[in-house]
């Protein structure tokens, strides 16, 4: 007697029956997918199946949008959770230079703003992470929802691990090893936006995944959303290039090109000392490139935030923060 058609088999089917036929998920379809992936109600094939098929014909806004959803219905924040401003994903990691973003992420929480960040360690070879370089400069690392909201609270920053924020999200994002390629749950994970900040920082390192981090914003009715190709695909700006930036907000979205802070090119940084990050925020060292990146990167988030009307305006007041930060101790409480 055959076996009946399992339950999860009908989204394989749609993205698998051919060129004529497949469509892509609806935003309740997917949302539903990852529900009984999320809830173990899918096979293991059929996990990767869908993975695959979506990963060849490129996910959609609204496929992100769906499973973005079914994971945040899985989130269990305390119910005294403090507001976070800025939401801000590090799921690529750094190769060619010291992931300064983290300096720039300091910088805001010590200027006033709260900082959530959270990210996975580990799942491409040779590159630098943000949750090692974090506890390197002596930050803590939160192992759960009340720990990162009591971090939130005394220093206003915190980082969690995606293993501890959903870990089933976590070990679908550790198959690329397996699979041969990244996933449709890279995309996810930068959307997910844990503690609900109003702003989210979105960096991409494949122009062609811009208009998908848009689209889901749209769909997901996120109120600010930045999205731009950040250096490795982090969230820091390459100062010697110009930056292409898609702001949306409220469901629109707007293109702005910020210009090059300077012109050399910056060869690969062949050491990667992470003791020069604390380093160059104590002032002990200088790093044109380094603190530009910091400086810019800032600008950035404070114009994704709504802080401040436009790239120069932004711009100056990253530069202001930077030349009269707090040079003692990174991880130290403000």
């Amino acid at each position: 007697m055959l076996e009946p058609p399992h339950p999860f088999a009908r989204f394989v089917n749609l993205l698998g029956r051919g060129k004529s036929l497949t469509r892509s998920l609806t935003i309740d379809e997917a949302e539903q997918a990852m529900r009984m992936i999320l809830a173990g109600e899918a096979r293991p094939e059929q996990i990767g199946a869908l993975l695959m098929l979506m990963r060849v014909k490129e996910e959609t806004g609204d496929e992100i949008a769906g499973f973005i959803r079914a994971a945040r219905a899985s989130f269990v924040r305390p119910a005294d959770a403090p507001r976070v401003d800025l939401d801000w994903p590090s799921y690529a990691g750094k190769k060619r230079q010291l992931p300064w973003f983290l300096l720039a992420a300091a910088l805001i929480a010590r200027s006033g703003w709260s900082v959530f960040m959270h990210g996975l360690d580990g799942h491409t070879e040779g590159r630098v992470w943000a949750g090692e370089t974090l506890q390197r400069l002596g930050f803590p690392i939160a192992g759960d929802f009340e720990e990162a909201a009591g971090h939130l609270r005394r220093r206003r920053f915190a980082y969690m691990p995606l293993g501890r924020i959903r870990p089933k999200l976590a070990a679908l994002m550790e198959l690329k090893p397996i699979l041969g390629l990244r996933s449709p749950v890279h995309t996810l994970a930068r959307g997910l936006n844990p503690f609900a900040a109003p702003t989210s920082l979105q960096a991409v390192f494949h122009p062609g995944y811009v208009a998908i981090h848009r689209d889901a914003a749209i769909a997901l009715g996120e109120k600010r959303t930045l999205v731009f190709r950040g250096d490795g695909g982090e969230n820091e700006r390459r100062p010697n290039k110009p930056c292409e930036t898609l702001l949306v907000v409220d469901g629109v979205s707007e293109e702005t090109r910020w210009p090059a802070m300077f012109e050399p090119r910056q060869a690969p940084d062949e050491t990667m000392d992470l003791d020069r990050l604390e380093a160059v925020w104590r002032g002990a060292e200088a790093d044109e490139y380094g603190e530009a990146s910091v400086v810019g990167t800032v600008a950035l988030a404070l114009w994704a935030m709504g802080v401040e009307s436009g790239p120069a305006r932004a711009q100056a007041r990253a530069e202001a923060l930077w030349r009269d930060r707090d040079r003692g101790s990174l991880a130290a409480v403000a």
